[in-house]
């Protein structure tokens, strides 16, 4: 098996490509070890010491190192771990735990605002190790969560201020603003 990997714009993230489908529907955000016991991949990623954020997305896997960390000595321990995954045939994800996604009874509004995010903004940072997930809507604020890459990546305010926030206020005159929540 054969794994690429790519920097991101987070010096603390690396992006590996597997070439094999990690998520069939949806992302998965592990910031911590902790809740991580549904995946059995980021069970073992989290095995590896240095490793301090797990993020699973369509066709990548974004890990955080701990600031103490060296990526020489964490990258072939990370990429073994991958490949033992992928190798033994356990599921990415357990079964009976959901990776929703959100907003059948969505006003308009907000509707258009998911569907810009969906098309134009986590495919955008999906490229770079990353998923920004959309928390609210209200009194003309967006409510983002990012994560993988984007969590504590130091470009990630301009991002959203220069990026996000005027794109969703060019298609979409009701908001005003975009926010990070954790």
């Amino acid at each position: 098996m054969f794994i690429q990997t790519e920097s991101t714009p987070n010096p603390a993230t690396l992006k590996f490509l597997p070439a094999v489908v990690v998520m069939e529907a949806g992302t998965a955000n592990f910031p911590s070890a902790e809740g991580a016991e549904k995946s059995p991949l980021a069970v073992e990623l989290f095995a590896v010491s240095g490793v301090e954020g797990v993020f699973l997305g369509a066709d990548f896997i974004s890990v955080t190192k701990a600031p103490s960390a060296q990526w020489d000595q964490l990258k072939p321990l990370i990429l073994g771990a991958i490949m033992d995954h992928f190798q033994s045939g356990r599921p990415v994800i357990e079964a009976g735990h959901d990776v929703g996604s959100g907003g059948e009874n969505d006003s308009e509004v907000v509707a258009q605002i998911r569907e810009l995010i969906e098309t134009r903004v986590r495919p955008a940072v999906a490229q770079d190790g990353g998923d920004i997930v959309f928390k609210g809507f209200e009194e003309g604020i967006v409510y983002l969560h990012m994560q993988g890459a984007c969590a504590g990546c130091p470009s990630s305010t301009a991002t959203l201020k220069h990026g996000i926030e005027n794109m969703l206020r060019h298609y979409v005159p009701e908001v005003e603003e975009v926010r990070a929540v954790e």
